[in-house]
C-alpha cells in the first residue's frame, strides 16, 4: 500500500470515530433526570462475580452485603440477582467486550456490584477485545469514577473524581497502524464530559463542608485535550465562589501525593480517565493496597461499584485464590449502600472494615497459606458488625 492510499484509509477511519464521538455529545447534552433510590421498589444490585480472583472475593462480600441488609431483603425493599454471560470464557465466545444478553441484564438492574474482569492483552489466549470495564462505563454512562482513600493516621483523607468515560480509554481500541511504521492512538475530551464530572467534585465538595477541590492535567503539553478540560474547570468553580480551586500537572501531583508535608492539603482531586487510573492507584498504597480500595462509578440512571484491582490470574493458577483480599469489595459495598440511601448500614460496615482491616486486625489476609481466607476475614467483619458497642469500638481508635 502506498504512503496515500495509507493517508486516504486513516482519514475514513478518523471520519467515521469523529461521527460516532459527535453523535455521543449530543447524547451528552439531553437532560436526563438522576433516578431517585426512594421511589424504587425493590431496588435491584446485580452481581458480577467477575474473572480470576473475582468470583470467591465478590462471594465474600456479598455475604456481609446480605448480613448487613437482611431486613430490607426479607421486606422485599432490595433484591440482589447475579448476572451472567461476563466472564473472560464467555465474552471470548461471543467475541465482544460486552455480550447483548448481559448488558440487558445489568440495564435490568439499578446498581451494580462487579468483581474485576479480565481484559486480553498481547499475548493472551483471548480475542483482542476492548475492556469489558470501558465498555459497561460507556454503555450505561457511568461517566464518574469516585474512589476514596482514607489513611487516619497519616492526615490523608482523598476523594478522587475520575472522568470514566473519555480520556485515552474511550477509543483505547480503535486506534490503528497507518503504516507499518506508523501506529495512531486517541484521545478525546469533550465540554459537557468535562462539565459533569467536574460540577459532581464540586457538589460533592460543598454537600460535604470541602472548601477546596484540585483539578489534574497536562495541559502544558496536551494542550488541546487537557487544556480543554482545565478551561471548563477553571469555568465551573466560578460557579462555586465559597471553594477553592487550584489546578496540578499529573506529574507533580504524583509527587505531592507522597510528600509528606503537602499531600494533608488535598481533598477533592478532579482529573481526566487515565490521570486518573493511576493516581488513584498510587494513592491506594497509602492505604494498604489496591486490595484494599474500592470504587463506585456513577451515572444519572446507573451505578457501578467496584474493586480498583485486576482478576490476579496468577493466584488462581498458584492455588492461591481463597487467600485474597475481599477488602476492596466490601469497601465498594459501602459506597454502593451510602449511594442507594442506606446510610446507617453504610456506617456500620464501614466502621466493621475499619477496625478490621486498619486497626485490630487480628485476621491477617496475606494473599498465601500463611494468613487468613477470604471467608475467614470475612467472618471476622460480621462478627465485628454484631457488636452491640460497634460505635465506640470504632471510636476509640481515633483518639
Amino acid at each position: 500500500m502506498s504512503q496515500t492510499e495509507a493517508i486516504e484509509k486513516a482519514k475514513e477511519h478518523f471520519a467515521k470515530l469523529l461521527e460516532a464521538q459527535l453523535e455521543r455529545v449530543d447524547q451528552m447534552k439531553s437532560k436526563d433526570a438522576w433516578v431517585d433510590y426512594n421511589r424504587l421498589v425493590p431496588i435491584v444490585i446485580g452481581v458480577v462475580g467477575g474473572d480470576g480472583i473475582g468470583p470467591y472475593i465478590t462471594k465474600e462480600a456479598v455475604r456481609v452485603l446480605k448480613y448487613v441488609l437482611a431486613r430490607e431483603m426479607a421486606a422485599g425493599k432490595v433484591q440482589l440477582r447475579d448476572i451472567p454471560g461476563l466472564t473472560i470464557e464467555e465474552r471470548a465466545a461471543a467475541n465482544k467486550a460486552l455480550p447483548e444478553d448481559a448488558l440487558e441484564a445489568l440495564k435490568e438492574c439499578h446498581v451494580i456490584l462487579k468483581g474485576p474482569l479480565t481484559t486480553p492483552k498481547k499475548g493472551d489466549p483471548w480475542p483482542n477485545l476492548e475492556s469489558a470495564n470501558v465498555s459497561m462505563r460507556r454503555e450505561l454512562d457511568l461517566f464518574a469514577n469516585v474512589r476514596p482513600v482514607k489513611v487516619p493516621e497519616q492526615g490523608i483523607d482523598w476523594i478522587f473524581y475520575r472522568e470514566n468515560t473519555e480520556g485515552e480509554y474511550v477509543l483505547g481500541s480503535k486506534g490503528f497502524n497507518v503504516t507499518d511504521d506508523l501506529a495512531v492512538d486517541f484521545k478525546v475530551i469533550t465540554t459537557p464530559g468535562a462539565e459533569r464530572i467536574v460540577r459532581l467534585a464540586f457538589e460533592y465538595a460543598r454537600k460535604n463542608g470541602i472548601k477546596r477541590v484540585s483539578a489534574v492535567t497536562k495541559a502544558n503539553v496536551i494542550k488541546t485535550t487537557d487544556g480543554k478540560f482545565l478551561e471548563v474547570a477553571r469555568r465551573v468553580a466560578k460557579d462555586f465562589p465559597d471553594i477553592q480551586f487550584d489546578d496540578w500537572f499529573v506529574d507533580i501531583m504524583a509527587a505531592k501525593l507522597v510528600d509528606e508535608k503537602r499531600r494533608k492539603d488535598f481533598k477533592v482531586i478532579v482529573l481526566p480517565n487515565l490521570y486518573g487510573d493511576i493516581l488513584t492507584d498510587e494513592a491506594a498504597e497509602f492505604q494498604g493496597g489496591v486490595g484494599t480500595a474500592g470504587s463506585a462509578n456513577i451515572g444519572k440512571r446507573y451505578a457501578m461499584f467496584e474493586a480498583i484491582h485486576g482478576s490476579a490470574p496468577r493466584m488462581v493458577q498458584e492455588g492461591r485464590a481463597i487467600y485474597a483480599d475481599p477488602a476492596s469489595m466490601m469497601r465498594a459495598c459501602v459506597m454502593l449502600l451510602r449511594h442507594i440511601g442506606f446510610v446507617d448500614q453504610a456506617s456500620k460496615m464501614e466502621m466493621a472494615l475499619d477496625i478490621c482491616g486498619l486497626f485490630e486486625k487480628k485476621v491477617v489476609i496475606t494473599g498465601r497459606a500463611g494468613g487468613a481466607t477470604g471467608a475467614q476475614f470475612a467472618d471476622y467483619v460480621m462478627e465485628t458488625l454484631k457488636d452491640p458497642g460497634l460505635e465506640g469500638r470504632w471510636r476509640s481508635f481515633q483518639r
